[in-house]
């Protein structure tokens, strides 16, 4: 399975200054497909160590946490040496073992010619506890997402598809019908299926949207069973009440997230910690609210925000939407289907590394995401589900703060027109920092 992060390891390979490298990312997101990947092709070999079920080398680092020492019984245990130039030290599940992830900082410091890489699917989680002793400036960091709408289409033979769609939103220009009705279905299919690598691969095997969607059920199972395992005692029953209250809180016309929804009676005090828990697990993302100016972070409203799921796919069978109403556009209730749009639009913003944030005013109006350009440019982004886009939320945006232009993302073709870039729903993987500062 083709990932753009390829490109993103081969860069950190190729680093002079290179640190030891730290994959985040949520369970089943392909962390460990990835590395080993990369290993096959760019390095001649590689020691692959899981902490989560190798005992007997995670009591062996416990002793001693210097690098000659780890590499001299690393090369006795799987009996070949270490190449420095040709080999790739891949530590999986690090989080299982605090002295190997400070290790990290020797490699850095003494034996920064090793090439060492380091992964973990609850590693946020861990990371972020008093107790935990990180590397602080020793280490590269790397998140993996889940496949985006693009590389959903790499993996699918639609490549070709994918310079067409590049080049109709450079230039707004309108994609020729037949390809604009191609790539819409397609986008339909990722609703439903979404980017966690082992679906999208079973998609393809059987070409099968029912046969795809059983395993994300054990992908939620497989959340629920962490958050019982690694969460503190007594936190487990409130970290999934929150989990599975999203689709909930997303079905509401504001979105907002409220407390109350999770548990009657619930506040930020009984869930903050909760909700904390699954941004670091990055199994949610978190929008901010937030007034306008440069830099956004500086005007958000941190007590005011949305949840979404990683993954639009799992949000799809998390809230048991029926797949058929996806492709059946006419049957579907339009909040219902808005809800799975908005994931899938923040969930693509995400992984191209925008932060998320949303703008509401007091009398009503409401943007779905306010984006910030590299160079500061704040441009506001609204989401349709449909080519119906009448709205006067981005209209009286526009009035009041006069941006150099505004987006409307819905099933409608590209084109610009009074001040407003029409995107697509399929086209929004081309959205990023720097070409936010071109029309």
């Amino acid at each position: 399975m083709e990932r753009k992060a390829m490109n993103e390891l081969v860069k950190w390979k190729n680093k002079k200054n290179r640190k030891p490298l730290l994959l985040y990312g949520a369970r089943q997101v392909g962390k460990t497909y990835l590395v080993k990947e990369f290993a096959n092709r760019y390095f001649k070999d590689i020691i692959y160590v899981n902490f989560e079920t190798n005992n007997i080398i995670s009591k062996m680092i416990d002793e001693n946490i210097t690098p000659k020492y780890i590499i001299e019984n690393l090369e006795i245990a799987f009996n070949k040496k270490i190449d420095k130039d040709n080999t790739l030290i891949f530590f999986d599940e690090i989080q299982k073992n605090t002295r190997v992830l400070t290790s990290l900082k020797y490699f850095e410091e003494d034996a920064k010619e090793y090439y060492v890489i380091g992964a973990g699917s609850l590693l946020g989680v861990h990371i972020n506890k008093k107790e935990f002793s990180f590397p602080v400036g020793k280490v590269d960091f790397l998140t993996i997402y889940p496949l985006s709408f693009e590389e959903f289409l790499i993996n699918t033979n639609n490549e070709l598809l994918i310079d067409k769609i590049r080049e109709c939103y450079n230039l707004n220009s309108a994609m020729p019908t037949l390809l604009h009705e191609k790539a819409l279905n397609l986008y339909h299919d990722y609703l439903a299926i979404g980017g966690m690598p082992e679906v999208v691969q079973e998609y393809i095997n059987s070409n099968s949207l029912v046969t795809a969607i059983d395993y994300q059920k054990a992908i939620i199972e497989s959340y629920r069973n962490d958050i019982t395992k690694y969460s503190e005692p007594g936190d487990a029953n409130k970290i999934i009440a929150t989990f599975d209250s999203v689709p909930v809180q997303l079905a509401k016309d504001n979105k907002k997230f409220q407390y109350k929804l999770v548990q009657k009676g619930g506040t930020s005090t009984i869930f903050g910690d909760s909700i904390d828990w699954l941004v670091n697990a990055g199994i949610v993302n978190k929008c901010i609210k937030t007034k306008i100016g440069v830099p956004l972070k500086m005007y958000q409203e941190l007590d005011s925000f949305k949840l979404y799921m990683n993954d639009v796919g799992l949000l799809t069978n998390l809230s048991e939407f029926p797949i058929y109403l996806i492709k059946n556009r006419d049957a579907v209730n339009e909040t219902m289907l808005g809800m799975l749009t908005e994931n899938y639009v923040a969930s693509s913003l995400n992984s191209s590394d925008l932060n998320l944030n949303y703008w509401k005013n007091d009398f009503d109006s409401k943007i779905a995401f306010i984006l910030q350009s590299e160079n500061g440019l704040i441009i506001p982004l609204e989401v349709k589900t449909s080519i119906h886009t009448k709205s006067k939320s981005l209209n009286n945006y526009i009035k009041e703060y006069k941006p150099k232009y505004g987006i409307r993302v819905s099933e409608k073709n590209f084109g610009f027109k009074n001040n407003i870039k029409s995107v697509p729903l399929y086209a929004v993987f081309c959205i990023n920092k720097k070409n936010l500062d071109m029309e």
